[in-house]
């Protein structure tokens, strides 16, 4: 066994299997996974190769999936999955950024070597990393193949996480635990902002005394001043100033799990239209983590934040939290649960979810956030921080 795996074999075999019943419910016979964070939940695969085209394949009639990518990355595989070495399949480099080739004409070759170029083959049309012109060198060079949209179909299995992806998530709390803590203690004013990004980035990595971290899919979302108005600007080159308020959206991450968090810090004395909103989205919050348990939906946990907020000067048109786990870049979420209005999914224990009701108005914004995870009886908040809005 691979010394390098970061779950065992058996839980990656489960994974897969999974996997596999809902493609056989979705009617797909191949499945080609270019989204990273399903690679690495299925595989292990773990490197910063996703500049160029790689994936996994998923045959039903297989018992491991096959990865491929780049020729150069394929010890990489070797390195961090289950996968046995013929199962790990590279590319030369003439594939790589041509306008001669494409690496989906590789694919297309491996299908037909494994007599599988003619089956239903779902692919995720609409990851961050599948594109048009995937889409395209497929349909070119697989004639005989039905391709239809598999999309989000790992995604969904990866909803409930497993005992071991939750003790990852708890050591990614207490990361982001430390990471907001740096935030709160460095901004001040005279110090630039570019620096107190950068020391914030450093306690990502640096972890704690038992454990280091490992980068977020998310760069620290660290706005001021007018710029707390909307949800995803970050520093600039310029030094905090007294009445500076400041949003701080931020994460841990440990092996590609995240534990995000929001917080909001000031400057000075508030402003009361500011503490009126911080009160109103603090309190509304703690409703609506009492109210999470097994059994509701998105949709009803949405409602009673709206109810929570009705006669607050609080307003929030966007959806106010979202599943997340494993990811990489651009972002921590996964595309499937959604906290808002038509979301009729039901909680589950174990399906781990950001809490994140918030709010930016015309001339400011106010974020605070919880990463949670569904219990039997209820959710457990995932870090130990205070909520409220910070004054220095």
């Amino acid at each position: 066994m691979n010394p390098n795996l970061l779950f065992s074999v058996e839980e990656y075999k489960s994974r897969l299997a999974a996997v596999k019943e809902r493609m056989y419910r979705e009617g797909v016979e191949v499945l080609l996974g270019t989204d990273p964070a399903n690679m690495n939940y299925l595989s292990g695969y773990d490197g910063w190769s996703f500049y160029v085209h790689q994936g996994l394949l998923v045959l039903m009639d297989r018992e491991e999936p096959l990865w491929f990518g780049r020729m150069q990355d394929s010890n990489g595989a070797r390195l961090t999955t289950w996968l046995a070495d013929e199962n790990v399949r590279g590319y030369q480099d003439h594939y790589v950024q041509s306008n001669l080739r494409h690496p989906m004409e590789f694919v297309a070759d491996l299908l037909a070597e494994l007599g599988a170029d003619q089956r239903r083959l779902g692919v995720e049309m609409d990851s961050y990393y599948f594109t048009a012109q995937c889409l395209e060198s497929l349909i070119e060079s697989l004639p005989a193949a039905q391709i239809m949209n598999a999309n989000l179909l790992v995604n969904w299995v990866r909803l409930v996480k497993s005992p071991a992806e939750i003790a990852y998530m708890r050591q990614a709390a207490r990361i982001v635990e430390q990471v907001m803590r740096t935030a709160v203690e460095t901004i001040d004013v005279g110090v630039r902002e570019g620096d107190a990004a950068g020391e914030v980035m450093k306690a990502q990595l640096a972890g704690t005394p038992e454990f280091t971290g490992d980068y977020a899919s998310i760069m620290p979302i660290m706005p001021s001043g007018i710029r707390t108005s909307t949800a995803h600007l970050s520093w600039v080159d310029r030094k905090y100033e007294k009445g500076d308020l400041v949003l701080l959206e931020l994460a841990g991450n440990k092996h590609r799990y995240h534990a995000p968090l929001s917080r909001t810090l000031i400057i000075g004395p508030p402003p009361q239209e500011l503490s009126d909103v911080a009160k109103g989205v603090i309190d509304g919050l703690n409703q609506v983590i009492d109210f999470i348990k097994p059994g509701v939906t998105g949709e009803e946990v949405e409602a009673c934040w709206r109810q929570s907020i009705s006669g607050t000067k609080v307003v929030k048109e966007s959806r106010m939290g979202y599943a997340y786990g494993c990811n990489y870049p651009p972002d921590w979420g996964e595309h499937t649960v959604s906290l808002r209005p038509g979301d009729k999914n039901v909680f589950q224990p174990g399906m781990t979810i950001h809490v994140m009701p918030g709010v930016w108005l015309d001339e400011f914004g106010f974020e605070c956030s919880e990463p949670i995870v569904v219990t039997d009886k209820g959710c457990e908040c995932f870090v130990d921080f205070p909520r409220q809005l910070f004054v220095k």
